[in-house]
């Protein structure tokens, strides 16, 4: 039967590219969507691309009726606004930061804000299904993971799974800009940011408490340790992540074991393609795809891990469609099996 979702929030990059997934996913309908700054006009005359889905934009969302709402609100507002849809059973999908993390004291410290609901912290899903499926599955509050986290963790969750690798590591990740948003900035104007690669968040970055929180779930003691600086660069999709690793002391590894732990890792996976070459993000534009390439170099025997993904496909809306399915009991891949857009 066909499930009637809604978006709070179409009008970012985010919502939009989640409408545009639901527009053909075959077990959905889109009722709804909302848009406070452009609340009575239609979604094709904020997003052109979208003509096919003719939806008016309202301030508020009806949710009689709505099997799930996809919220694609900011930080502290989609707390503010879901807390009455979550008291009232309504599933929700969120891909803000509002309820990854489990400690309220972190997500306060990296937000600045208040947190307007920590006792729904402990009910909330970390929607990552390539570690938490089945708990996914079984929730009606699930929390995307942040574009960063998602390919980070994904490149170095089976070294700390298996316990092979020395807590320290290093996360370098290079993101297009449309990862900031469509809010109007210095960083992301065209002028400064064409032929340019900048770092930022280097005394701290809000994704790296998912990923140490997600990836210490997976570790033995001690936690891991992990310097993480993005980058940003002169594309409009996708993120590379670069992450270098120690093995442990009398840990032995080789080129082919190193790829037979991922693939064994995850062979269940769908969206994660284990390479036998190195990503790049053309790859994976316009897709819900993660492609990881672990190498090792034998005589430092470090670890270098590469991943690249779409950070409006896996990194956001797509991880949310893939969250949907897994709630409804649909093939996980319902509706996301598009390949790469290339060139």
């Amino acid at each position: 039967m066909t499930k009637s979702v809604g978006i709070l929030n179409v009008t970012g990059y985010a919502g939009a590219e989640l409408a545009r997934l639901l527009h053909v996913h075959p077990g959905v309908r889109l009722a709804g969507v909302t848009g406070r700054s452009a609340a009575g006009k239609r979604l094709p005359d904020i997003f052109p691309h979208l003509f096919a889905i003719d939806l008016p934009i309202t301030e508020t969302l009806d949710t009689a009726g709505l099997d799930v709402v996809f919220s694609a609100l900011p930080h502290g507002a989609a707390a503010e606004q879901l807390v009455p849809l979550i008291d009232a059973g309504v599933p929700v999908i969120d891909v803000s930061a509002d309820f990854r993390l489990k400690r309220v004291e972190e997500y306060e410290a990296a937000y600045k804000v208040t947190h307007p609901a920590p006792h729904l912290l402990a009910r909330a899903v970390f929607g990552l299904p390539e570690l938490h499926r089945d708990e996914i599955a079984a929730s009606k509050l699930i929390a995307v993971p942040g574009c960063h986290s998602t390919g980070v963790i994904l490149a170095l969750a089976p070294l700390f799974a298996r316990g092979l690798i020395s807590p320290r590591v290093i996360a370098d990740t290079k993101t297009g800009l449309s990862g900031a948003g469509r809010a109007l900035g210095l960083a992301v104007h065209f002028s400064e940011a064409d032929e340019n690669v900048a770092p930022y968040g280097l005394d701290g970055h809000r994704h790296r408490p998912e990923m140490t929180q997600e990836l210490g779930l997976l570790a033995e003691a001690p936690a891991p340790e992990i310097t993480f600086v993005p980058h940003y660069t002169p594309m409009t999709r996708g993120i590379l992540s670069t992450c270098y690793a120690e093995l442990r002391a009398g840990v032995t590894l080789d080129r082919a074991g190193i790829m037979a732990l991922y693939r064994d890792f995850y062979a269940d996976a769908p969206f994660v393609h284990v390479s036998d070459t190195p990503p790049s993000t053309k790859h994976v534009a316009g897709t819900n795809y993660c492609v990881v390439h672990p190498s090792i170099n034998l005589e430092t025997g470090q670890i270098v891990v590469a991943s690249a993904l779409d950070n409006l496909g896996k990194g956001a809306a797509g991880a949310m469609v893939q969250c949907m399915n897994l709630m409804f009991g649909l093939p996980e891949t319902t509706g996301l099996q598009s390949l790469g857009l290339f060139p």
